[in-house]
């Protein structure tokens, strides 16, 4: 009994210190709005997470856009420039970035994730993990037969699948420069150089679209396999009786999307609210909610499995860091071994 009533008292400390500060609340209350540029897909979770917001906090409304993380960076370097800042916050992979040396991303530390991995925060404040992504092959079950699926990397290189994986043309670490990178990882960089001039001779099919398009052509039969997918995206597709099933192909690449505000933003402290609300357990039970992979190692995904710690499976990790410094050099891999 006693247990049972410690782990209660802890608990509900721990709610109670991830509340955000009453101060903050009044202050963010006070500037009425809070502009989110994101490049989250504005049905599924956009939309979803500021109506949230705003049924806990009704003094405050959330206008947002959606754009790629590029076009995100160009705008607020735009607006910056115009001395017309508009946003106050900002997601993606790699949009902070594309701001920090322009002096565009303010510094700031959540309390809803100071307890979390450090590998989910950066040390500076510039950006907190907001939602996980694990990508990974997929197959269509229709035209690919149980015993023919591949279940490693080596499994690729079968020449049956020559002419018959796709990828997207994305030159992120969600692309093929991430695959370049996992199996650099996993292998080391001369058996790993190696096996990239293996695979490049299988003639990977190049998809002018986004990860999620590719999907779809698997989907619909156009190809039997694709690398390079994100699992909860199959999830999804299963859950709607698609031929599909995701590859438990070890390791996966693990990513992740950023949370970040604005330097000098017209709302900062909405900014901040709005941040903690979306790093909050109750912010990511709407992600999960929503299909996206909550960034919160206290928040299971709708499919849990889909996640590592319950699905068992290795990741390599691709970290902001390395995304910004190392991408020109998978990129290059890329254009010398698959164009």
């Amino acid at each position: 009994m006693r247990f049972f009533l410690a782990v209660l008292l802890l608990a509900s400390l721990r709610a109670e210190a991830a509340e955000p500060d009453p101060a903050l609340v009044a202050a963010a209350v006070k500037e009425g709005t809070v502009v989110w540029y994101s490049t989250l897909i504005v049905n599924q979770i956009v939309r979803p997470m500021a109506e949230a917001f705003e049924k806990k906090y009704p003094g405050i409304k959330v206008q947002y856009s959606r754009a790629a993380s590029s076009d995100v960076a160009l705008k607020i370097r735009n607006e910056a420039r115009a001395r017309r800042t508009q946003s106050d916050l900002f997601d993606g992979s790699n949009t902070v970035f594309l701001l920090e040396d322009a002096g565009l991303v303010a510094d700031y530390r959540p309390r809803a994730a100071e307890d979390w991995p450090q590998e989910l925060r950066d040390k500076q404040g510039r950006w907190t993990a907001l939602n996980m992504f694990y990508w990974t092959a997929a197959v269509n079950t229709n035209t690919v037969k149980p015993e023919d699926v591949p279940h490693s990397y080596a499994d690729l290189l079968n020449p049956r699948w020559k002419g018959q994986i796709a990828w997207t043309y994305d030159l992120t670490p969600g692309g093929p420069p991430g695959f370049i990178y996992n199996i650099l990882t996993t292998m080391g960089q001369d058996k790993g150089m190696a096996y990239l001039r293996a695979f490049a001779k299988q003639e990977p099919v190049t998809i002018p679209a986004a990860q999620r398009v590719v999907l779809d052509k698997v989907i619909s039969g156009e190809y039997p396999l694709a690398v390079m997918t994100l699992n909860y995206h199959a999830t999804i597709s299963i859950a709607k009786g698609a031929p599909v099933q995701w590859l438990r192909m070890e390791p996966l690449l693990q990513s992740m999307s950023l949370i970040s505000i604005v330097n000098n933003s017209p709302h900062p402290n909405a900014a901040r609210l709005f941040e903690e609300f979306m790093l909050s357990d109750e912010g990511q039970k709407v992600l999960a909610d929503n299909d996206y992979l909550p960034a919160s190692p206290r928040v299971p995904a709708k499919v849990p499995q889909n996640k590592p710690e319950i699905g068992g499976f290795k990741v390599n990790t691709v970290s902001p860091d390395q995304a910004r410094d190392e991408l020109p050099k998978w990129v290059a891999i890329y254009h010398e071994l698959f164009r």
